[in-house]
């Protein structure tokens, strides 16, 4: 999303006599093209709810902004959309443009997405699609307009000024920026710089996966953060210092004033997990008087971190274990202060967090949603999303060292009656051929040179996972793969206190890991 610059008014004096005045009138006639037409397609459903596209192509003349509306005939509501914002009253759907979408041509296409909810009977299409007003029918109509503009002129008998008329003040409030090789090009991911798995959407970035964090440069006294997103929580930092926490901030540009008027870097980060639901970054704006400058170059270490919910960050701010009476686990969680947030930059690393809470390589946590495995999302952009696909690499993307966390949910709890597995020694089996075949992934995605650390805690019910990580690592030792380790998460040794949401690792804890993690890391050959 973007700000329109506000016009500022230039107030001129001139001492002048006016001798006589004359008015003329003149009529001028145009014709203005209306019309629309409207793609409707369901993408996905399941019990309870759906999610759809809308396409809309601008048959007409030019919109510098547009409103789609429609009726829903069977009771279905919107939940979520993406691309604009979406009202409803009734059946009636009201969706205005986002910022950055706003302006059509003629003959171009601006596209939405929703998720919704539907009775389980029936989701037929909605009705009466209109654009600002008009019914998208496929065909245009052409309006004569006439337009009268009255014109006063006053003949100037005194001497002209003999010096300069004009002496406004400068703008309060348009944002100004360089037109020198330090202006970044329009886009928020010219703006800033991101490691992350985002997906480029308009000007704007949309993401799901936890921690996924942007940072850019400004010159002057305030900044401002484009978003819309009603779901998550953020961390905006200011050279180096936390400024905010943004607790689902919607639709807004949130602003940061008052500094000194130098030049400044700003960091937003994604503190929570939402697979279904994307957030989105609208990019930089400068405060008036000042700049977007280019955005910070990447660093040279890059570290993914692959796993579930110790990796995500789930309750890691809680100093309870119960989290129901201080907030939940959501506002008690944040990406950007896990062991792999914090080893990354004790490393002055880029990283990537792929973790998703509950989720195994093989089993979920209690045997729930047995049709998938993290495996079945790792390789997304969107995660769950109804739109998500696998994610583009750009090619800047080569870690040296992923770290893996997986496996807690596959055993921490015990079989039930109706899975798969009817023994552990057969849920083990499956555990470890299905981790050496996702290692395979990694290896045909990074290469023979990228390190493979495969991490496990302590469980205090079963050596199944810390027996099965270190077969997996021996197994592919032995076929030739030297670059894939063990590192055990000592829980009494390190003295972790688990006082997160239901025994998760507190902050105090992802310290701890972390130094564990950056200590091992650094005994291994890296490059870097």
């Amino acid at each position: 999303m973007r700000l329109t610059p506000r016009q500022s008014r230039i107030a001129a004096a001139l001492a002048v006599t006016v001798a006589a005045a004359a008015v003329i009138t003149t009529a001028t006639s145009a014709s203005a093209a209306t019309g629309c037409r409207v793609t409707y397609a369901v993408t996905n459903q399941w019990p309870g709810g759906f999610g759809a596209t809308i396409d809309i192509d601008n048959l007409g003349d030019p919109l510098t902004s547009w409103r789609l509306t429609w009726s829903f005939t069977a009771g279905q509501t919107v939940t979520q959309l993406w691309n604009g914002t979406a009202t409803q009253s009734g059946a009636q759907v009201t969706v205005t443009n986002a910022a950055w979408n706003g302006s059509l041509a003629t003959g171009a296409r601006a596209s939405v997405g929703f998720n919704g909810s539907w009775n389980n009977a029936a989701n037929p299409v909605p009705t009466a699609f209109a654009v600002n007003g008009v019914a998208c029918t496929g065909a245009v109509t052409t309006t004569a307009v006439t337009t009268t503009r009255t014109v006063t002129s006053a003949p100037v008998t005194s001497r002209p000024p003999t010096s300069a008329p004009v002496t406004s003040r400068p703008p309060t409030s348009a944002p100004v920026t360089s037109a020198g090789p330090t202006t970044p090009a329009p886009g928020v991911l010219n703006q800033v710089h991101t490691p992350g798995r985002v997906r480029a959407v308009g000007t704007g970035a949309q993401f799901t996966w936890p921690g996924v964090y942007f940072e850019g440069r400004f010159r002057g006294t305030g900044v401002g953060l484009v978003l819309n997103d009603a779901n998550n929580d953020y961390v905006v930092q200011v050279d180096g210092t936390t400024v905010a926490n943004l607790v689902t901030p919607g639709q807004t540009t949130y602003w940061v004033n008052n500094l000194s008027n130098t030049e400044h870097t700003v960091r937003l980060a994604k503190r929570t997990e939402s697979p279904w639901a994307a957030g989105e970054f609208g990019g930089l704006v400068a405060a008036p008087g000042g700049a977007i400058l280019t955005r910070p170059a990447p660093r040279s270490r890059q570290i993914e971190f692959i796993g579930d919910s110790w990796t995500a960050g789930y309750g890691n701010m809680s100093t309870t274990r119960d989290c129901s009476s201080n907030g939940g686990v959501t506002r008690n969680s944040n990406a950007d202060l896990t062991f792999g947030a914090l080893a990354a930059r004790a490393l002055n690393a880029d990283y990537q967090i792929q973790a998703w809470s509950g989720l195994g390589v093989v089993r979920n946590y209690g045997g729930q949603n047995t049709a998938t495995s993290f495996r079945s999302y790792y390789d997304t952009d969107l995660q769950a999303l109804w739109n998500s696909t696998t994610w583009p690499n750009p090619g800047t993307w080569k870690p040296q060292v992923v770290v893996i966390g997986l496996g807690i949910n596959d055993f921490s709890t015990a079989l039930t009656a109706g899975e798969k597995w009817t023994t552990q020694a057969a849920l083990v089996a499956d555990y470890q051929a299905s981790y050496l075949t996702f290692l395979d992934t990694l290896r045909a995605r990074y290469g023979p040179d990228t390190y493979l650390v495969l991490t496990y805690p302590s469980l205090g019910n079963t050596t199944a996972l810390a027996d099965s990580v270190q077969q997996v690592v021996a197994t592919r030792t032995a076929r030739g793969d030297t670059r894939v380790r063990a590192l055990y998460y000592d829980n009494n040794a390190l003295g972790l206190d688990l006082l997160g949401c239901d025994w998760h690792p507190s902050l105090r804890d992802n310290q701890l890991i972390a130094n564990r993690l950056t200590s091992f890391l650094g005994t291994l050959p890296l490059t870097w």
